[in-house]
This record gives structure tokens, C-alpha cells and sequence, in this order.
């Protein structure tokens, strides 16, 4: 069974290099003054042996990028984190795909703050067209519900132009509690069946809840499977990018612990595995070397 490596996470990575991507507007901010970052930063995790890298754009939305009054810039900034990607992918002098992110479009883990429906489309709609012409995929990632899933999926089918298009949902931490709505695996699941999504991951949670779900997923689907788990601790009821609600950071996590989680979901039927917010180019490069010594 072949494995793709995916990248780690891309705003912790930034923001240890651009301390203005700390807060604000976030890993956008990089798009707008230091592009160069973001080019390196893709660099780093090619080298370290990801071959699926995912675009900088999980904050060119207009709900960050109205924080400088820039929202009507998110198609611009969507576009630029598009060719970044691509050019780091083409530049590598290795097959790399370019998954294009369709993140929340509010704040991550809340569904209780997912737009509403006729609200979220035309953002999605666009967001897709501007990643078209430089990804080799979608992902709709971090979908914290049922609903906010399939919202930016069927943008995704409809106006990607036939390419695949990957559902990532976002999970409580505790295994088997299912989505952060409170929705099943399955009901997310079979939400989604009519638009014919082409792979389904799990990120941005705990690995744990990750490699119980990966099991449920297997029992549902024959179409690839993957998971990018965090570094986080639960996350703090009522958590926003902005407010004075801290999430923590798990040291149990360690290298060592990631790649042994990385290669039980792959045991479980993963074939696209990676990292999210904390995971970074050493702990894909440990986890590239696990997967070489098992080929």
C-alpha cells in the first residue's frame, strides 16, 4: 500500500519565523508583507519528505482579512497562496501534489458559528476558483459539522474543474465522540454521499480520536483515508483566534509518539498521513524515515 506523506502545520511554522502571524490575521498576514516565508516554509516540509503539501490559505477569508479592513482581498490573497504552493511543488524536483485548503469560513472547532448556508457559498465558490488553476486537489478541511462540510464540498464539485475534492473533519478529543457539532462519523458521512467526495481525512484534534475514527471510517468507505492530528490540548469552550482563551500545547506528543500514532492509522487504513498545528518539518521528516524502513 502506497502512503503520501502530508505536510505538517503551516501556521505555527510561520509564526516562529514572522511574529506578526501570531495574531490578527494570522498566517495571512505572511501573504500580504513576507510571501518568501511561505514559499520557504512549504520548502522545509517538501524536504522533509511530505509529498502533499496544503496551500497558506486557511485565513484569506474575508472573516480574518476584515480584521485591516482587507476582506474584499481574499480572492487575491487565495490566488497568491495558490501559486506559492504550486511553485514550491514544481521547484522541488520531486512529484509534490498541492491540495488547496477550503478552511472554516468563522472559527475553527465552533460550529456553533458556521455561516449560514447561502451565506457561505459564493465565499466558497470563489475560494475554489482561485485555487483551480494550482492544486491538484481540495481540501475542505477542519469542518467542525455535518453541514459545514457539505456547504464547502459542493462548491468544490461543482466548480473545481473534476478535480478530487477531500472532506477533512475537525473531531472531539475524546475517541469515538465523534465531530465537534456533536454529529456522528457516520452522519457526517452520509451527509456527503450525493456529492461523491473522492477521500476523507480527520485533523486538527487529538491523535487519539484520530486513529479510533480512521477505524470507523474503514468500516464506511473504500475511498482513500487519512489523518493530520495537533499538538493541542481540548480545546477551551468559547475558544476564537482572538480572544484571551489559550489553548495548550500537549508535551506528551513527542516525535517518537506522533510517528508511532501516524503509523497505527496507516495499520488501520490510512494512506495520507501528516501533521497539523504544531507538527513540523522534524517530526515529518521522522515520520518519512518510519515509512521508508517499513516499504
Amino acid at each position: 500500500m502506497s502512503v503520501i506523506v502530508l505536510d505538517g502545520g503551516m501556521g505555527v511554522e510561520i509564526a516562529k519565523r514572522y511574529d506578526a502571524a501570531k495574531q490578527g490575521l494570522w498566517s495571512a498576514s505572511v501573504l500580504l508583507d513576507r510571501p518568501d516565508i511561505v514559499l520557504d516554509v512549504h520548502q522545509d516540509f517538501i524536504r522533509a519528505g511530505a509529498r502533499m503539501i496544503i496551500t497558506n490559505t486557511y485565513s484569506t477569508i474575508p472573516s480574518y482579512l476584515g480584521k485591516a479592513g482587507r476582506a474584499d482581498d481574499y480572492v487575491a490573497l487565495t490566488t497568491l497562496g495558490g501559486e506559492l504552493a504550486r511553485r514550491a511543488a514544481d521547484d522541488s524536483g520531486q512529484s509534490v501534489q498541492v491540495a488547496g485548503s477550503l478552511p472554516p469560513l468563522s472559527e475553527s472547532y465552533r460550529p456553533d458559528l458556521v455561516p449560514a448556508v447561502d451565506v457561505s457559498l459564493p465565499i466558497y465558490r470563489n475560494l475554489v476558483a482561485a485555487l483551480r488553476p494550482n492544486v491538484d486537489l481540495f481540501i475542505c478541511e477542519t469542518m467542525s459539522s455535518a453541514i459545514e462540510a457539505h456547504t464547502a464540498a459542493s462548491q468544490a464539485k461543482a466548480f473545481g474543474g473534476g478535480k478530487p475534492v477531500y472532506v477533512s473533519w475537525t473531531l472531539k478529543e475524546a475517541p469515538g465522540t465523534g465531530l465537534r457539532s456533536g454529529e456522528t462519523i457516520a452522519q457526517a458521512f452520509n451527509q456527503l454521499q450525493a456529492l461523491d467526495v473522492d477521500g476523507f481525512l480527520l485533523n486538527c484534534t487529538s491523535p487519539e480520536a484520530i486513529e479510533a475514527s480512521i477505524t470507523e471510517l474503514k468500516g464506511l468507505t473504500d475511498k482513500p483515508l487519512g489523518g493530520y492530528a495537533n499538538r493541542v490540548k481540548e480545546v477551551p469552550i468559547g475558544w476564537t483566534l482572538d480572544n484571551d482563551i489559550m489553548n495548550e500545547q500537549r508535551e506528551d506528543i513527542t516525535k517518537d509518539y506522533f510517528v508511532d500514532l501516524c503509523l497505527r492509522y496507516v495499520a488501520r487504513g490510512a494512506t495520507i498521513v501528516g501533521g497539523c498545528c504544531g507538527i513540523g518539518p522534524d517530526d515529518i521528516a521522522a515520520l518519512t524515515q518510519a515509512l521508508e524502513a517499513q516499504s
